[in-house]
């Protein structure tokens, strides 16, 4: 008969595709299920924090929940940071892990419920006689909640006899959150500003493409002859690109964000606002009105004065129809605005004064190169500016910023493998740092493996945390924690079964150039180790500076 372990497969293979983690002694009897009895398809990581890493970065590509496995006690703690992020992220993911008898704790065993609480993560134990309907229950409510769950399997119930496998129905989830009442009048008000604005702006963020929002704001654009502009997680997500000013905040250039300042009218759909965003207030003039969408309880940046609660699709829908139907016929600011140049990043030169690789010289490079059909994922750290600033991609789904959330760094390696199983066709790029690119080395190998033809590891290279060096450094800390000497990526990676290119001028990327001309199937795994400026701080970083002043 069925055990517990293949109630829980059955179950998980019924509603997702992909499981990503280390096996040990707590989900050997899982693993075995999944791979004997289901058509899931299983990568191996090397360090338990990467399998939740692949599994949230595997939604963020695809829209589409995935699972991490590990063991219990240190296979399940391994796995905190990047639960942690994924929480904080709202990011659906089911995470499966081994746990404690059902008769009492171990000596090596810990309170994995609590733990998994304390990053804001709720737990789902199984049980011989409920084990597939607490597996669906579990991914309903990662679904309907956005959110990581944790299903427990008790040590000595994977083997056990559970009878049939049940029928398993399809999770039941919430549909949009409809406007109300109250919200329907806010569009209304928001809507005569729209239509009476000057130098009205839309920002939109990742919630809008999670909603579908994308052609519901072009018409909104168009009827309110409002230029447009992204949050770095949202970018894509606007059908015209002429009028679009790119990303805002630090990532954005500098003559996007001038005008952007000059707003009369903003208003911010399925955007957070977060600090970045705003440019740590700087984003806007006080005499600005800005108006926020989205489906938080509440307004989610203290600078909006109106707040609409209700799915981006749905409020910018009706938006479109009231600002068509209030707006006269006249020219529009966009009309006049010619937004390409004001997208233009500033490029100095190809060195920095210290004479090594200026990183905007090199990213600006690297964006010429790379395939145009590119997911770009992204490890924490100082870097995260130079993809952001100099790298475009098709849509929200294709800039993925694991860690981010939970400000960390060290997550990058195993994203590439949760990227390549979400997406078979695309380039997968990742960009990390000296600092991150050392802390999640046990992933190295997976990437390669994963991704072989298909991946491109760009490790920005200047000896330092530069992040604390930017920070710490300049306040006169010292600076020998924040220093690392000089690591030869390009032979790790070779090591692990890549191609590894030290690159220290412009001319040393034209292997990137003939990669990208190969057949995929013959391609390395290229990874390229910018030996760069750390003199060189990002706008973003300036920012931060300015106000930890």
């Amino acid at each position: 008969m069925p055990t517990v372990s293949a109630h829980v497969a059955a179950a998980l293979s019924r509603h997702l595709d992909q499981v990503f983690g280390l096996m040990g002694n707590g989900n050997a009897h899982l693993l075995d299920a999944l791979l004997r009895d289901t058509g899931a398809a299983f990568t191996a990581v090397r360090h338990e924090v990467g399998a939740v890493v692949a599994a949230d970065a595997h939604f963020r590509v695809s829209g589409r929940i995935a699972a991490a496995t590990t063991t219990y006690g240190a296979g399940f703690t391994n796995t905190l940071t990047a639960l942690a992020e994924s929480a904080q992220a709202r990011i659906p993911l089911v995470l499966v892990v081994g746990d404690q008898p059902t008769h009492g704790p171990r000596p090596w065993d810990v309170d994995q419920i609590a733990l998994a609480s304390a990053v804001g993560v709720r737990t789902y134990t199984v049980g011989r006689l409920d084990a597939a309907a607490t597996t669906v229950i579990a991914i309903e409510h990662a679904l309907a909640n956005r959110t990581p769950v944790v299903i427990a399997l008790p040590y000595d119930t994977p083997t056990l006899d559970a009878g049939p496998i049940p029928p398993l129905p399809e999770p039941r989830l919430p549909g949009p959150v409809m406007p109300s009442a109250d919200a329907r009048a806010a569009i209304t008000r928001a809507a005569e500003a729209l239509a009476g604005a000057e130098r009205p702006v839309l920002l939109a963020g990742r919630g809008a493409w999670l909603a579908g929002a994308t052609d519901a704001l072009g018409r909104l654009a168009a009827a309110a002859g409002a230029v447009t502009a992204t949050t770095a997680l949202g970018r894509g997500v606007f059908p015209d690109g002429e009028h679009d000013l790119g990303v805002t905040g630090g990532f954005g250039a500098p003559g996007a964000m001038d005008l952007i300042h000059g707003a009369d009218v903003v208003v911010a759909i399925g955007a957070s606002l977060s600090p970045f965003t705003m440019r740590f207030g700087e984003l806007l003039t006080p005499e600005a009105r800005l108006i926020q969408v989205d489906i938080a309880p509440t307004a989610t940046h203290p600078r909006v004065g109106e707040y609409i609660r209700g799915d981006a699709r749905a409020v910018a829908e009706l938006l479109a129809d009231d600002v068509a139907r209030l707006r006269t016929a006249r020219g529009s600011w966009r009309d006049s605005v010619d937004a390409a140049p004001l997208r233009r990043q500033v490029v100095e030169g190809e060195f920095a004064p210290d004479g090594r690789l200026d990183p905007r010289a090199a990213a600006a490079r690297i964006g010429e190169l790379l395939p145009a059909d590119r997911i770009v994922v992204s490890d924490g750290g100082h870097f995260i500016a130079w993809a952001n600033m100099f790298w475009d991609v098709a849509s929200p789904g294709r800039m993925v910023m694991v860690g981010t959330a939970f400000q960390s760094i060290g997550l990058g390696w195993p994203s590439v493998a949760g990227a390549v199983q979400a997406d078979p066709e695309a380039t997968v790029v990742l960009t990390t740092g000296d600092g991150g690119g050392l802390m999640a080395l046990a992933d190295l190998e997976t990437a390669v493996r994963a991704a072989r033809g298909r991946g491109i590891a760009v490790v920005w290279n200047d000896a330092a945390y530069s992040a604390e060096v930017n920070l710490y450094g300049l306040k006169g800390l010292h600076e020998g924690p924040m220093r690392i000497p000089q690591v030869d990526f390009a032979a790790l990676g070779r090591a692990a079964g890549a191609e590894g290119v030290v690159v220290e001028r412009l001319a040393d990327l034209e292997r990137l150039a003939t990669w990208a001309a190969e057949p995929v199937a013959t391609r390395p795994f290229l990874l390229l180790d910018l030996r760069i400026s750390g003199d060189v701080i990002a706008p973003y970083q300036h920012e931060v500076i300015r106000v930890n002043s």
